[in-house]
């Protein structure tokens, strides 16, 4: 039991070590509850075709698939739809594949299924890493676009939402590496704020885990209906286990 002990205080260190060795900003924990809050994925969805759908597609769901989070066609057509087409079209950008290209040095990807490519086992969720994406955006006057971010260094992309958050600076400073005295390394501090957005810090946090718990539903709108009929199979598979193994004893009882 003792080496047992032992040998799982290991690995665990060996895991720390392995991380930090990893660098990067740690991610921060999203709000998971939000995904199954009708209200926060209606905001999100608001959200995703007012600041993202600019430039970004989302061609594996349709605009009528949004029904499921309690919007109406009308609703859908009213306030999400910003080109012609109908309610049962694809979630595609309107922007030139050739003029992205040439404006961002890269076609933006599609979104659809962000909220899933991006786990990481050692960082969180996919959910987890755009809840901390989207709120480190900082003014960096070095980089081509004037900003930066903690999440993703040198992201080609500027905030998207800098109206909603305002500007604000990354404060570094130089540290000691705790594994190699002979050698610094660049600490984040903090942020201090440049320029005030519409939202205050904690209604901007709000909306970017509504805007997240839309993405994470569009990753896989079925998640929940999954997760709640495999409850039921589990259960089904427990009663019928018990069921199964009575019926054995009562088979083979008179049997030596």
């Amino acid at each position: 039991m003792k080496k047992l002990i032992l040998l799982l205080l290991v690995c665990m260190s060996l895991l720390g070590t392995a991380q930090a060795a990893g660098g990067g900003h740690p991610w921060d924990k999203f709000p998971q509850e939000r995904v199954n809050d009708m209200a926060s994925l209606q905001n999100g969805a608001k959200l995703f075709a007012n600041y993202c759908l600019n430039c970004h597609a989302a061609s594996f769901m349709r605009y009528n698939r949004l029904r499921d989070i309690g919007l109406t066609e009308q609703q859908i057509k009213d306030n999400l739809m910003f080109t012609e087409g109908r309610v049962g079209d694809l979630m595609k950008t309107s922007m030139d594949a050739k003029d992205a290209k040439e404006w961002f040095g890269a076609l933006p990807p599609d979104l659809t299924l962000v909220a899933r490519s991006r786990s990481d086992a050692s960082m969180g969720t996919g959910a987890d890493y755009l809840y901390t994406y989207l709120r480190t955006y900082y003014r960096d006057e070095t980089k081509a676009t004037g900003w930066n971010n903690l999440a993703f260094p040198s992201v080609g992309m500027p905030n998207p939402l800098w109206q909603l958050q305002g500007q604000q600076r990354a404060v570094f400073v130089d540290e000691k590496d705790p594994h190699d005295a002979t050698k610094t390394v660049h600490v984040f501090k903090g942020f201090e704020p440049i320029t005030q957005g519409t939202m205050n810090a904690a209604e901007f946090n709000v909306a970017v885990a509504d805007l997240v718990a839309y993405m994470s539903w569009m990753a896989e709108p079925q998640k929940t209906d999954r997760v709640r009929l495999g409850v039921w199979v589990l259960l089904f598979l427990g009663i019928f286990t018990v069921i199964a193994w009575r019926l054995n004893v009562s088979f083979w009882k008179d049997i030596k």
